[in-house]
């Protein structure tokens, strides 16, 4: 006689009756709805959460990439004869040229910095000013393709580009004039007085991260130089490369293109305690949510077992004319499998539509909540971004299948194990 194979038709036509079964029939539909919509929702909230995770990662690290150095180059602090420190670098251009030659640089640039104070109509900001060439600042991603801007950037050698905060917070627009004040400006036989110039505000950006877009000025290199005393001077060399996830491998060539006295800075050594803080965040909230999934299977649990006990009857008709053990487990199996993958399938596809339109979802929320939800400040960056990744999709249907077959074994053994004779008693 021919064994009949595992998960043979007649098992899931049991099984499915017992799914669709009324409560007049001994059914558990109910429970088996609420099974549904807890494995739907916990695996929605696993994926939207995974792929707001990716993309607040990417979102931050690209605002870092797009419009910072990836590698900072300057000077170690040499005295001199006045006693004074003095980390600029001379040969500026030389050092820049050998930075370049070094294989996976894209762009080394010479960079004037200084902190000074903006004014513009009795309103008042503090800036962070880079010097830097047209052609050099043509080369920065954020700045030339930022997420909103206004002026023209080619005008670039005729003033002044600051980013949107400092803008709003000066409150002019581009081609009003801004004064720029620093307390180390000309110095003469009674001191050093400040140096105030005013600037056309040629272009404004938006690089989407906060502390930039409230506090960067670019400014014309050679205008930089006079303005903070660097003549034939720079003070660091902004160096970008092909890959910054390897630039740690990078650090030896670098500082034997720099020189003796050349020190580095890498934007991971800036930024590696928040992406770290990140990580730990990441960890954190994806045992957090891989419970909520767990709690969503065990109601399968629940379903079953109560199925289990209406079907006892049957369970004692299936054994007696001929069902094996296996054939009784897998018929009730099936039965939790199933809520758990249409379950996972719907969590799967709201979590999808959340990532793609989280846009309009948030705009929603913070219409409602009466705005204000979403703090720059704070965040960072100034929108909700969200990433959907292959692997993260792939890891929330992972363990919400995991977790639901794994949970279903047990009130599928237990109804395999009845006693038929037990079952038939009271009948």
């Amino acid at each position: 006689m021919a064994m009949t194979p595992p998960f043979a038709r007649y098992e899931w036509m049991i099984a499915w009756r017992y799914l669709r079964a009324r409560r007049a029939e001994g059914g558990v539909s109910v429970m088996t709805w609420i099974s549904l919509i807890g494995i739907t929702l916990a695996v929605m909230a696993l994926i939207a959460t995974l792929a707001v995770r990716a993309g607040f990662r990417a979102e931050f690290v690209d605002t870092i990439l797009g419009a910072n150095a990836h590698v900072t180059v300057y000077n170690a602090a040499e005295v001199q004869e006045n006693g004074v420190l003095d980390r600029t670098i001379q040969d500026y251009e030389g050092m820049a040229t050998r930075l370049r030659a070094v294989d996976g640089v894209t762009r080394a640039a010479p960079l004037v910095k200084g902190q000074v104070m903006a004014s513009a109509g009795g309103r008042n900001a503090g800036i962070e000013v880079y010097g830097i060439t047209a052609e050099n600042l043509m080369t920065i991603p954020r700045i030339v393709e930022p997420q909103d801007s206004s002026g023209d950037i080619t005008r670039f050698e005729e003033g002044i580009a600051i980013g949107s905060g400092v803008a709003r917070e000066l409150g002019v627009v581009a081609g009003d004039k801004i004064k720029v004040i620093s307390p180390n400006g000309v110095k003469t036989a009674f001191g050093t007085s400040p140096r105030v110039k005013a600037y056309e505000v040629a272009y404004i950006f938006t690089a989407g991260r906060y502390d930039i877009d409230r506090t960067r000025v670019y400014m014309p290199f050679g205008e930089a130089q006079t303005f903070f005393n660097r003549e034939g001077r720079a003070d660091e060399i902004e160096v970008m490369v092909a890959t910054p996830d390897a630039v740690d491998a990078m650090t030896l060539p670098l500082i034997q293109a720099g020189g003796e006295r050349a020190l580095l800075w890498t934007w991971k050594d800036a930024s590696g305690g928040f992406l770290k803080a990140l990580d730990i965040e990441d960890n954190v909230m994806f045992v957090i949510l891989s419970i909520l999934v767990l709690i969503a299977a065990m109601n399968i649990v629940s379903g079953l077992i109560m199925l289990v006990k209406n079907k006892g009857r049957d369970i004692g008709i299936l054994r007696t004319i001929g069902l094996t053990e296996g054939a009784v487990l897998r018929v009730f199996f099936i039965c939790g499998a199933f809520t758990g993958i249409i379950g996972t399938a719907l969590g799967v596809l709201l979590g999808c539509l959340f990532a793609i339109y989280i846009d309009p979802i948030f705009a929603i929320v913070n219409g409602v909540s009466g705005g204000g939800i979403w703090d720059p400040a704070v965040r960072g960056i100034s929108f909700l971004p969200a990433k959907l990744q292959f692997n993260d999709v792939m890891s929330a249907v992972a363990l919400s299948l995991g977790l639901s077959f794994i949970v279903t074994i047990f009130p599928a053994r237990r109804a395999a194990r009845m006693n038929p004779v037990e079952a038939l008693r009271y009948e």
